[in-house]
């Protein structure tokens, strides 16, 4: 730290309990003056040597025959007084960054100037500001926090304007010209922080990093910081990805971690107006700079103090430009009443609609907001797909989470953005899981959301045996699973023939397969119906005779043996019992035995 030694006398300066001051000399004190609620007994001629203003003040007391000034108003206080008084006795006096505002206003205040005297305080405190002060990294950030408590004195002096102009300046220099002393402690490797008591810190750093100045600045107050980001952004010397990281660690350090305590009425107005600044802060270019992560927990608080809705809506177009950077943690902003749900839906679906709308028009987005290296293609639309299925499973667990609310954002991505549907019926089971109550028809409105010819062979399988989901889904998966055992028996076929096949007979035999498996498709679907039927009425009989029909515990079981039957023959010896209950869904409607056979004979053809 800088500082300033003025004068050469011992202090002679003693104290009487703590409101008493006086001077130690021979000759006896003719003048006492009042500042705050400390009494100082001093000399009339040292004092009126320096200081214009008590030369007025003096003369006008004894005028009125008074023994005391009176200064209440006094700038810095008993503190800064006794500075300009000792100044004025010619003892020694220690300037630093802590007290050389109070003292310079102090001094503006008692005039004391060049006219009244050469070399008086005010023209040396100028110096030491200018050639230690400004000069100093820390010390010009200590300077500026001592400001508050002398304004609007140090405003005007513009004591407060060149501290902020010399640590913008600062900032905006290049890295590389950076000599002075600064804290870092965020970024340090593994072998940094394992390195000998001997390596010094600044050894550790081998270069300077772009934001070293970040936490150093993170100890000023919300308006002194705004005023110092401002005065760093104008010089448009600082990328986005600095200024962003500043403000992201001036939120750590202010922003409290309980949720009651952001909510609290006691730093509710602190805390509103800490996100506001932080949210206007923000670089002008949405499209870069801060992470998506950092944007939404920005949100989060945001909605947990009140900010206006200004501030509100430029997070969310902030957020719904990098949304394919976001987590599932990231999305669960707690929902406040009078919602009902855990977490708030509507914002997210808001969000996604956002993001959606500037995916489909990115030369506007660039044009409009200046995101010049905005990523909205294809593949960050596959981030979303997978984002939305993660965030809907999680949120599926919420008992109060309405059928609309689950559907209405599973359909706010576009198909192409879920090649894989594993993820959807994840969220679609863990949502059937949850909410038992759910009708039959709710319950297929749900599983119309997924395309069960996505899924993946582990998720088939899955399904194939849930008992959640409605039978006809079940029917699909099965279907589906057998399409692929046959296209990959036909490409083996292929392979094995491809010296005495074309292409042209392939493809045909392929289009005769599918044909065929779709009429057994058709045919299962109509059988299912009756199927159901059946077992209401194998339901109804039971009741009245103890040997009706016995269903297996397992849909997906029969379904296996129905569709994996086709070919089989019917020619195996079973019990009576073991084939009424192992006989699959379509055999337990009368009249299909040629339709059965048939089937048989397509399936055999088209594997043969």
């Amino acid at each position: 730290m800088k500082f300033m030694k003025l004068g050469s006398k011992p202090d002679a300066f003693q104290a009487d309990g703590k409101c008493i001051r006086y001077v130690t000399s021979d000759l006896a004190t003719d003048v006492t003056i009042n500042v705050g609620e400390v009494k100082f007994y001093l000399h009339k001629f040292p004092l009126l040597s320096k200081s214009s203003r008590l030369r007025k003040l003096v003369l006008k007391a004894s005028e009125e025959c008074c023994d005391e000034i009176n200064m209440v108003d006094f700038p810095g206080g008993p503190k800064a007084f006794e500075i300009c008084a000792k100044f004025c006795y010619g003892m020694t006096v220690t300037l630093n960054a802590y007290n050389v505002v109070a003292a310079c206003c102090a001094a503006e205040y008692l005039e004391m100037t060049e006219d009244v005297d050469r070399g008086n305080l005010i023209f040396k405190i100028e110096v030491f500001l200018n050639s230690s002060i400004f000069r100093s990294w820390k010390d010009s950030i200590i300077v500026l926090q001592t400001t508050k408590s002398v304004l609007p004195w140090s405003e005007n002096l513009k004591i407060v304007g060149r501290c902020i102009d010399s640590i913008a300046s600062k900032i905006s220099l290049d890295p590389a010209k950076i000599t002075w002393s600064y804290t870092y402690n965020r970024k340090l490797s593994v072998s940094d922080k394992t390195a000998g008591d001997g390596m010094k810190f600044r050894e550790k750093i081998v270069s300077v990093p772009k934001d070293w100045w970040v936490e150093d600045i993170c100890e000023l107050d919300i308006d002194l910081y705004k005023r110092v980001m401002t005065a760093v952004k104008s010089k448009g010397r600082m990328d986005g990805v600095a200024i962003c990281e500043a403000l992201k660690t001036y939120a750590v350090r202010w922003l409290p971690d309980s949720v009651d305590t952001l909510d609290s009425d006691v730093h509710s107005w602190r805390n509103k107006l800490l996100v506001e600044t932080i949210v206007c802060l923000l670089p002008s270019d949405r499209g870069v700079g801060c992470s998506c992560s950092f944007l939404l927990k920005l949100l989060k608080v945001a909605i947990l103090v009140g900010v206006d809705n200004s501030a509100k809506e430029d997070l969310l177009k902030r957020i719904s430009l990098k949304l394919y950077e976001a987590s599932v943690k990231d999305l669960l902003i707690p929902a406040r009443p009078p919602q009902t749900t855990l977490y708030d839906i509507e914002m997210v679906l808001s969000i996604v609609k956002r993001y959606m709308m500037l995916s489909h028009d990115l030369d506007v987005a660039k044009n409009e907001m200046g995101c010049t290296d905005l990523v909205l293609g294809h593949g960050s639309l596959l981030s979303v797909g997978k984002l939305i299925d993660e965030y809907l499973e999680e949120i599926a667990r919420d008992p109060n989470l309405s059928l609309a609310s689950f559907i209405d954002l599973s359909q706010s991505v576009p198909e192409f953005a879920r090649p894989v549907h594993d993820g959807l019926y994840k969220a679609i089971d863990t949502y059937l899981k949850e909410h038992l109550s759910l009708t039959k028809v709710e319950r297929k409105k749900l599983c119309s959301l997924m395309d069960v010819k996505k899924l993946t062979m582990d998720a088939s399988m899955h399904a194939a045996q849930n008992e959640r989901l409605p039978l006809r889904v079940v029917v699909q998966v099965l279907f589906f699973e057998q399409v692929r055992s046959v296209a990959g028996v036909q490409k083996l076929r292929d392979t094995s023939h491809s010296t005495t096949n074309t292409d042209e007979e392939s493809e045909k035999t392929a289009a005769e397969d599918c044909n065929s498996l779709e009429k057994q498709m058709s045919r299962i679907k109509i059988k299912e119906d009756a199927f159901q039927e059946k077992c209401e009425l194998a339901k109804q009989s039971s009741k009245n005779s103890k040997s009706g029909i016995q269903l297996l515990p397992s849909r997906s079981r029969r379904m296996f043996d129905k569709l994996w039957g086709f070919g089989k023959g019917h020619a195996d010896n079973r019990s009576s019992e073991t084939s009424a209950s192992s006989q699959s869904p379509t055999s337990m409607v009368p009249g299909d035995t040629k339709s059965s056979g048939s089937s048989s004979r397509n399936r055999r053809h088209s594997i043969s």
